[in-house]
């Protein structure tokens, strides 16, 4: 039996930020104590400020919600590493949350244990971080952190989407995975409203809004998020069309551009087809540009006339400087 209240209390802590939900007497097993000493623990934590909620169901159970103020956590060694080595990596690489990230590891690191601090010290002094210049729409750090609880918790959602052609409409889903693509973050989720898996760029999401209603996970087509999620980019409309046929075998053109997998297909041992299309011109001729074999273009006209253009300034630049 754990007898001593402030170690019992932290121990309780730590349990309820474990699950969504814990039944009562396996709270008190876990604690060695009775289902009464748990509920006057309970209200203990209610009264530091800890929201704290009780659940139906048989004997009753309860579960940390959320609150008005963000309460403290309980950390353990590994989850506390874990955490200040993510907030270092979010505050180079997440453009929305630079600050955000660094005051929150600041704090973390103010009350680390001193065995902690060294580990995380010796982390950070033995690494470095390129910090490029950021390029595309930024996430909303509350749009991101929402929808993970919404994924993590299985309740439907509801938010405000912008569609690519501009129009906004309301929408009401499943979420079940985030998935991060190309400096863009998405949503997979099974829309309730159009009763299909859907995929949502979170820079065009606004006003999410948890529901309290939960539901029971689906079946991921192939069972692999990622994959379906860069699958369905790799087929989703563009503006500029521009399929390549290139002289290599399909693994080489995986590994010289960062083309999805699904946009390269094999012809033979020695030929492949990339569909670099885009809706931006510029990134067309970059993927062309890496390839470094021979290839032949079945493109729209628009890309035509802008790789022309592009290699005229390119060949320009060379002879000028050669004729220096």
């Amino acid at each position: 039996m754990t007898t001593d209240l402030p170690a019992r209390m932290l121990r309780l802590l730590s349990l309820l930020q474990t699950r969504r939900e814990w039944p009562g007497t396996e709270l008190a097993e876990r604690l060695g104590v009775t289902t009464r000493t748990v509920r006057r623990d309970i209200d203990r934590l209610r009264d530091l400020g800890y929201p704290v909620e009780g659940t139906t169901g048989h004997a009753g159970g309860y579960r940390l919600a959320s609150g008005t103020a963000m309460p403290p956590l309980i950390l353990d060694d590994g989850e506390a590493i874990a955490t200040a080595v993510a907030l270092r990596t979010a505050a180079g690489h997440l453009p929305a949350m630079e600050e955000t990230a660094l005051r929150a590891l600041a704090k973390l690191e103010q009350v680390l244990p001193a065995r902690l601090r060294s580990q995380v010290t010796a982390l950070h002094q033995t690494t470095a971080t390129i910090t490029w210049s950021p390029h595309g729409p930024r996430v909303d750090a509350d749009t991101l952190a929402a929808l993970a609880a919404a994924c993590r918790d299985r309740e439907i959602i509801t938010f405000d989407y912008t569609t690519r052609q501009h129009t906004r409409a309301p929408r009401r889903v499943e979420p079940h995975h985030l998935v991060a693509s190309g400096g863009l973050w998405y949503l997979l989720a099974h829309d309730t409203g159009k009763t299909g898996w859907r995929i949502y760029r979170l820079d065009r999401i606004t006003h999410p809004a948890p529901t309290r209603h939960l539901f029971t996970p689906r079946p991921i087509p192939g069972d692999d998020p990622a994959a379906y999620v860069a699958d369905k980019i790799a087929t989703a409309p563009t503006r500029y069309r521009a399929i390549a046929t290139v002289h290599a075998p399909a693994d080489t053109v995986r590994h010289r551009t960062r083309a999805l997998a699904g946009r390269i297909q094999p012809r033979d041992e020695n030929t492949c087809t990339l569909d670099c299309s885009s809706n931006h011109l510029p990134s067309i001729a970059q993927t062309l540009t890496a390839l470094d074999v021979p290839y032949t273009l079945d493109a729209d006209p628009q890309v035509t006339a802008y790789l022309r253009q592009a290699a005229q300034r390119l060949h320009h630049a060379a002879t000028h400087r050669a004729d220096r």
